[in-house]
């Protein structure tokens, strides 16, 4: 027993020699491990002292091999492929990839990270400050230290602007209100560069085509009093005599068949003159008043960056044109006035694409599924966009109650989108994206194997427009939804007959009514800390249709086509809410907030509008629709076949902290909390309605996660147990060296990418 244990150890040191990395490292040199930055001033704060130390390590080279614990596994790597003579192959992948060479201390040099430093803390206002660089050994690593003595930060006594009395001067002076130079701030040097940045902007506004903001230069003088300067604004004397023009729109030139084998030069063609625009497009590929449409400028209007990026922006959203470029060239026919060139080269008028694609959703249900879509991006030489998609798939549950119980799915789709608002009046918009007009048009059959097969027809037609890249609006006037079963076997109605909730599965549907959503993020800006996302949306059924007809469940609900149509109202809203911790470790939150109201001609929800909680993507602890609704146990009324527990109001919130283990191996912590409730009792689920002990009635789980992050794709395991069911207000007990406790409480999902 002592020789095993032995023996184990050994080789537990010998791995933890070996991830060091130390062996690699050359006779005579060292491994370099990073550096101290120490700030030594008493005048500033702690917090201040943080983040000066934080932003000198980040411009500090090189970097170090990364360590977790002690250990640097990407040297372990590096070291385990030995020499490497093939450029591709495994052992290139694992050398070069997994591994990294190893960073010397040779490689490091003191004095050039000291005048980085020196630098840095000169360009934020600490001028008479001083950088000791030293380094410090030990056995086979080494670190860099620097001693940093700020002393007292430079602040901003005045702001001196240019006198002259030209109309550049003039325009100058005139943006200073938006400043972001602050009298009695500290002197930064970003700030001055971002200063220029926003004159040249606000200039560009105005008509200066040709200004560039190095022709703004700000002097600094610090000898006007005691760790104070004076900024003045200078215009340089030699810049081009056309920067201090403002410029209009003369010509606004079209080539909407432009290809690369063309020049860019004017045409010799004769043009179709269309309002302001001059059009070169003898195939006639498009009606004209697509560019009436998406283009900002007209004749004679004073240039600004504004219609410039939002003509752009227009052209390209547009969705017809595969390159979009424009020139603006001084007029030859008035001085002071520009031509504007638009080249345009179009996408394919025709095209079919075949797509395979892997899918997952909150039901642990995963598969793929194959698409086969027929474009034409021109269809009435408008740019309206014509889409015709057939697709048929294939759903399966590795793990979970409904395994073995395959879905397959087959079908086809239409849409016709128009790049504009098709409304009786004319409506304009101001955004940098194209406003469209949907129809679309939906035939779905879902098999269920040894269940159902669902039929569903859906029709609609809405607007879709943003505002900017944050801001996104869909309205659907009408959205007309029939669900019809078939093939139901006699395995299924013989858990109806234990579980009428099944029965609202198969039961024909009729909806129709508008729908709205408003969607928000600020997600794409990375050096954010605090991100959101936001989307609420509302959703109406037969009300106007339920007020002429005079429906009422309680009598004798209407029926179109046999089929009485629902009556409803449903909000719902998702708020996500990311923080950036540094590097690549992120805390992402979900508070998800729902109600749905049934009156007139239903008593309750249609099953496909009703909520649903548990999941892969839900409550990861439990599965699928497993939980509620209120204090309820649709488990053991199931008798573990195919929980499909719904209601009509839900909440739900989830916290998940993020971060990346090693390369493409990201982890997770995560806890979820949920439910959903009945509005009115049901006497076969006790326990369902909404009172105000809701609270002690949420469902909790936590767990631990893998991503696998393969660019392409990001495969997601979730490992979930309960810590509250929502029939009991207590926490449960836990023992996860417990194999009978694993078993019954351990939860493993598999999916495809992030849960929110």
């Amino acid at each position: 027993m002592k020789s095993y244990k032995f023996y184990l150890l050994f080789i537990f040191s010998l791995l933890i020699s070996s991830c060091t990395g130390l062996k690699a490292v050359p006779e005579g040199d060292l491994l370099y491990t990073g550096a101290k930055v120490k700030i030594d001033d008493k005048e500033i704060s702690k917090r201040e002292k943080n983040a000066i130390e934080s932003e000198i390590k980040e411009l500090l080279v090189p970097k170090p091999n990364k360590s977790i614990l002690g250990l640097r596994p990407s040297l372990f790597f590096y070291n385990l492929a030995g020499d490497v003579n093939k450029e591709k192959g495994f052992r290139h992948w694992l050398k070069y990839k997994l591994g990294k060479e190893p960073v010397l201390f040779s490689k490091v040099d003191l004095d050039f990270n000291s005048d980085i430093i020196q630098n840095y803390v000169e360009n934020i206002g600490y001028f008479n400050a001083t950088t000791i660089a030293d380094s410090t050994k030990r056995g086979k690593t080494a670190k860099a230290e620097y001693n940093v003595t700020v002393r007292k930060q430079y602040n901003i006594k005045s702001i001196k602007l240019p006198t002259a009395s030209t109309i550049l001067s003039q325009e100058i002076n005139k943006t200073m209100d938006k400043t972001l130079l602050k009298i009695g701030k500290p002197y930064n040097l970003q700030f001055i560069k971002n200063e220029r940045s926003r004159i040249d902007a606000r200039l560009k506004e105005q008509g200066f085509f040709y200004f560039d903001e190095n022709f703004i230069i700000f002097q600094v003088d610090s000898t006007v009093a005691n760790h104070e300067v004076d900024l003045i604004l200078k215009i340089k004397n030699e810049i081009p005599a056309v920067a201090k023009q403002q410029y209009r729109i003369n010509n606004i030139n079209i080539y909407p068949n432009f290809t690369l084998n063309d020049t860019l030069k004017s045409s010799k063609d004769s043009a179709l003159v269309y309002k302001d625009f001059r059009i070169f497009d003898k195939e006639k590929m498009f009606k004209p008043k697509i560019y009436d449409r998406t283009l900002y400028f007209a004749k004679d209007d004073l240039y600004n960056r504004t219609n410039h990026n939002l003509s752009l922006n227009r052209l390209i959203t547009l969705g017809t044109f595969k390159f979009v470029k424009n020139q603006f060239t001084t007029s030859s026919e008035k001085e002071g006035y520009l031509d504007a060139n638009y080249y345009l080269t179009p996408l394919p008028r025709k095209s079919i694409r075949v797509e395979v694609l892997a899918k997952t959703n909150s039901a642990n249900y995963n598969g793929s599924e194959i698409n086969v879509n027929w474009s034409n991006r021109n269809t009435f030489r408008a740019a309206e966009l014509l889409t015709i998609s057939a697709f048929g798939g294939i759903e399966v549950q590795i793990s979970g109650q409904n395994n073995g119980f395959n879905v397959y799915r087959y079908g086809g789709e239409a849409n016709l989108i128009w790049p504009r608002f098709i409304t009786p009046m004319r409506i304009e918009s101001s955004s940098g994206f194209v406003p469209r007009t949907k129809l679309n048009l939906l035939y779905e059959n879902q098999i269920r194997s040894k269940l159902y097969d669902l039929n569903t027809f859906k029709a609609s037609f809405g607007y879709l427009w943003k505002e900017n890249e944050r801001k996104e609006h869909e309205l659907k006037i009408t959205e007309i939804t029939f669900v019809n079963s078939t093939n139901v076997t006699d395995l299924y109605n013989q858990q109806i007959a234990q579980n009428s909730s099944l029965g609202k599965v198969i039961e024909k549907q009729l909806i129709f009514g508008p729908t709205y959503s408003y969607t928000y993020t600020n997600t794409m800006i990375k050096q954010k800390k605090h991100t959101i996302y936001f989307k609420g949306s509302m959703d109406f059924s037969g009300n106007a249709a339920g007020l002429i007809m005079g429906a009422n469940s309680s009598t004798d609900p209407k029926k179109i086509l046999d089929v009485p149509f629902s009556q409803f109202v449903k909000i719902e809203s998702d708020f996500r809410h990311y923080i950036n911790l540094g590097g690549e470790l992120q805390l992402a939150s979900r508070a998800i907030i729902g109600a749905g109201f049934a009156y007139g001609n239903s008593s309750e929800l249609p099953f496909i509008k009703q909520f649903f909680i548990g999941g892969t993507n839900s409550i990861r602890a439990f599965r699928a629709r497993s939980i509620g609704p209120g204090s309820f146990d649709g488990n053991a009324q199931n008798n573990g076949f195919l929980p499909d527990q719904s209601g009509d109001i839900k909440l739900e919130f989830n916290t998940e902290l993020r971060g990346k283990i090693y390369n493409f191996i990201k982890g997770a912590v995560f806890i979820d909390a949920g439910n959903i409730w009945l509005l009115k009792e049901d006497s076969l689920k006790p326990g369902s309605q909404v009172t105000g002990k809701f609270i002690e009635q949420l469902a909790i789980g936590t767990g631990v996660g893998l991503r696998f992050d393969f660019s392409f794709l990001i495969l997601r395991t979730d490992l979930a147990f309960p810590l509250k069911y929502p029939s009991s207000k207590d926490f449960n007990n836990i023992n996860i060296f417990d194999k009978a406790w694993q078993k019954n409480n351990l939860v493993f999902n598999l999916a495809i990418g992030y849960p929110f």
